[in-house]
Parts: structure tokens; C-alpha cells; sequence
């Protein structure tokens, strides 16, 4: 998974405003953080979808060296750097089988009407447990 620098520009009227620097007219914006950073991870899809070849994200040491645009950045705006993941827009799902110890799927089982769904939670807030807590950026 390519995680992309996107540089979030606030100011109070019309809120955030989102740039990657390594992706020329990948652009976003947003009311609130949450908002900016929900559109920024939509945005990146949408440009992943439309380039069938993707740039590797550079670190900040090499967009501060090459990036045209960066001094504007660093003397005018007030700003925070991000990663965002880049993740498709539509999850292609797999299926697979997995052994669980049958009193486990007991409890599943009286816990919800869909195994899967469940599953895929349990591991998705596990995963993000494990990275300090930090909620995953997706859209």
C-alpha cells in the first residue's frame, strides 16, 4: 500500500484545503480536519483510479527539494503534513476459509447475523489498535 504526503492548509473561511504534492491536480478541501481528510482519501482514489501508472510517494525531505510550489507553501500557509493511504474506492473483497474453534463461532454466531462483516471488523480495529490507536484515513 502507498502511503502519499498531502499537505492539509487551514484557514477559517472555507476551512481546510488539500494538495499532494506528488500527484500534479490531486487536490481536495473540507469544512472541518475530518471532512479534509475523508475528501483527501477520496480525491487520492479517484486519481489512482484515473492513472493506470502511480508516482512512489517521496518523502518531505524530497517534495521541500523539488516541489516548485514548496517555498509558497512554507512562507504563506499555515499547515499540517499527512499521509494518506491509498486505497481503492471500491474494496475488492476475497473469499477464503478460515478454521475457527467452534465455541468461537458459537459467540459470533450470537453476535451477529453476518459472520464475515464481523470478522473483517474484529481485524480491522485490531490492526488499528496496533498502530498507536490512530484511526485509519479512508473514505
Amino acid at each position: 500500500m502507498k502511503n502519499y504526503i498531502a499537505f492539509l492548509e487551514y484557514d477559517d473561511n472555507p476551512g481546510y484545503s488539500v494538495v499532494f504534492p506528488d500527484l500534479p491536480g490531486c487536490y481536495s478541501a473540507g469544512d472541518t480536519y475530518d471532512d479534509a481528510v475523508r475528501n483527501a482519501h477520496e480525491a487520492l482514489s479517484l486519481y489512482a483510479d484515473g492513472n493506470d501508472e502511480m508516482p512512489d510517494p517521496r518523502s518531505v525531505e524530497e517534495i521541500k527539494a523539488v516541489w516548485p510550489e514548496w517555498k509558497e507553501w512554507e512562507n504563506k500557509y499555515k499547515f499540517l503534513i499527512a499521509g494518506i493511504d491509498l486505497m481503492p474506492l471500491k474494496p475488492k473483497t476475497r473469499k477464503f476459509n478460515i478454521s475457527v474453534d467452534e465455541r468461537l463461532v458459537r459467540r459470533i454466531d450470537r453476535a451477529t447475523r453476518n459472520r464475515s462483516g464481523f470478522i473483517v471488523e474484529a481485524i480491522e480495529r485490531m490492526l488499528d489498535s496496533r498502530h498507536g490507536g490512530q484511526r485509519r484515513l479512508s473514505a
